[in-house]
């Protein structure tokens, strides 16, 4: 009886093998360069195929683009992402699971490829830097950015989207974002786009060279060179090309072409916004004028942001 299930197990392991390599190299287009050999022995197989901690997190922001991002990277041959948000380092119900619950979360690879996550909540998190600190402090990170005001109305029209779902009602976006007539500070979407406070806090833990930055709002324009810079940044060789991008004109945003297979993003992306008046998005923009500047010096780069 032992051994027949040891040998289910084997089995099951050499299928799990075979599995990666037919999904690697479908990624690659057959590409022999990037086809993995198993070794020959039993206990080979067993490290060989495994979840493993990520190597990389897509750490934010929210509504910045890390779906697209995520995406877009898993590509890549040597990538291998978790399909779901894990939110293990901002919940503590998750955290409190432990390294061996949040490995389980990951995907199967096998030697040589990078495992990535995403959670956009970990960002603005003040507990989480360190927490990743401690599981990995070589870790990288990628953070997404987009206009703080495109990135506010965004958020607001998701959690509209979401109440309104639910036959919940929702104030205007207006009178949540100003209070007698003013910008209110304590708006949680506000809050989320004062980009420079949260890195702050990344910073504290982490070197500058382990964060890299993407811009969202070219990634959405021009796909194929934010990719790129990521792929350097990752110690990826060179993989993801303008072949694997094409505009679909029916959604308004680049789609994902590999192995002939095709992949939009979900319906929820590029959603209409929110109506705001342009009294209230002048108001915005003045507020976010100094705390973006403050980021652009701590990034070393700037954006066309409003």
């Amino acid at each position: 009886m032992l051994w027949t299930v040891l040998l289910a197990l084997l089995v099951i392991l050499l299928l799990q093998t075979q599995l990666s390599v037919c999904l690697r190299e479908l990624r690659s287009g057959g590409s022999s360069s990037s086809v993995y050999s198993p070794p020959s022995s039993s206990s080979s197989f067993y490290n060989a195929t495994q979840q493993r901690l990520p190597g990389a997190i897509i750490i934010g922001v929210r509504k910045g683009g890390t779906r697209a991002l995520l995406e877009m990277l898993n590509l890549h041959p040597d990538v291998e992402v978790a399909k779901a948000e894990v939110h293990y380092f901002n919940v503590e119900e998750h955290y409190r699971r432990g390294l061996a619950w949040y490995r389980a979360q990951m995907p199967f690879t096998v030697p040589g490829q990078l495992t990535v996550e995403k959670t956009p909540g970990y960002f603005a998190a003040p507990q989480v830097p360190a927490r990743v600190s401690d599981m990995n402090p070589a870790v990288r990170l990628l953070l997404i950015v987009r206009d703080p005001a495109e990135r506010l109305i965004s958020d607001y029209t998701q959690v509209l989207h979401n109440r309104l779902t639910r036959h919940k009602p929702y104030k205007p976006l207006e009178e949540l974002l100003l209070h007698k007539g003013h910008i209110d500070p304590g708006y949680k979407a506000l809050q989320r786009s004062l980009y420079h406070q949260h890195l702050a806090r990344w910073l504290e833990v982490f070197p500058r060279k382990q964060i890299h930055v993407v811009d969202g709002d070219a990634l959405i324009r021009d796909p194929f060179p934010e990719l790129r810079k990521a792929e350097r940044f990752l110690d990826l060789p060179p993989r993801i090309n303008p072949s694997n991008f094409y505009y679909n004109t029916t959604k308004g945003f680049y789609c994902l072409l590999s192995a002939g297979h095709d992949k939009c993003l979900d319906e929820s992306k590029g959603r209409p916004h929110a109506p705001l008046s342009t009294q209230a998005l002048k108001k915005l923009c003045r507020y976010f004028r100094k705390p973006n500047k403050l980021f652009f010096e701590m990034v070393g780069r700037s954006f066309a942001w409003c």
